[in-house]
């Protein structure tokens, strides 16, 4: 049976939801990692560059003047234990921007999900995205996918910068803020069970995806209504 939502704005988790968690800590991991130390030399005077070495820094507990190699072993290690922070987000984010600039990485989407987020932005569901990626990789993300330039059908973009913590309740109230909705009239597709129960207590619609082979396939999602594809899912525009 189709599980039918109404909802003005459908906002998106990627990693497990829409795409392959295994192309994320595989394929564009590989791209980064040997690729980390180079951009902190060369990228040190973006604000962004500097502030991302600082807290990884702070968060590790290095010396102030902790040398490129020891931040860039923090890095790899974080990536090894896939821990979302934020340094290591907008560092890695810049450098698959250039990659998929350069048409050397793309993105990846399950069969299942283009089709749907084009016909339901067709017919009237605004389209955003909420991921622990930066907004620096989000964007490309959409923009190089398998079937073309996505980023027409999104009207914004939010990471563990802009928005907080996805485990976060109050995340997902700055959201509803910026997106100028009600939170009733929003849903947020997600795979991880923390995720579900921080927007459920922020008052959002929520639909659970537990797809096989992915990381949190059969958890304990709680009450929300959980699917395993986009095509059990009908999105009404409120």
């Amino acid at each position: 049976m189709t599980l039918r939502i109404t909802a003005t704005t459908l906002v998106l988790d990627l990693e497990g939801t829409t795409s392959a968690a295994g192309f994320i800590l595989g394929d564009l991991y590989d791209y980064a990692r040997p690729r980390l130390g180079a951009w902190l030399d060369d990228h040190a005077a973006d604000p962004a560059i500097a502030a991302a070495r600082e807290q990884v820094v702070a968060d590790a507990g290095l010396p102030a003047d902790a040398s490129t190699e020891r931040i860039v072993a923090v890095l790899v290690q974080w990536m090894a234990d896939d821990v979302k922070a934020t340094p290591l987000k907008t560092i890695q984010g810049q450098i698959w921007a250039e990659g998929f600039a350069r048409g050397e990485i793309s993105s990846h989407f399950f069969d299942d999900v283009i089709p749907r987020l084009r016909a339901w932005h067709a017919a009237g569901v605004r389209l955003a995205v909420f991921s622990s990626g930066s907004v620096a990789s989000q964007v490309p993300w959409f923009r190089h996918s398998p079937d073309g330039d996505l980023t027409p059908l999104i009207v914004d973009y939010f990471d563990t910068v802009s928005a907080g913590s996805k485990k976060d309740p109050a995340s997902y109230t700055a959201i509803r803020t910026a997106l100028g909705d009600d939170a009733g009239s929003l849903v947020f597709f997600t795979d991880h069970p923390d995720e579900v129960s921080a927007a459920v207590d922020a008052g959002w619609q929520v639909v659970a995806f537990s797809r096989p082979g992915e990381p949190w396939f059969e958890a304990d999602f709680g009450d929300v209504p959980v699917v395993a594809s986009f095509d059990d899912v009908e999105v009404v525009a409120k």
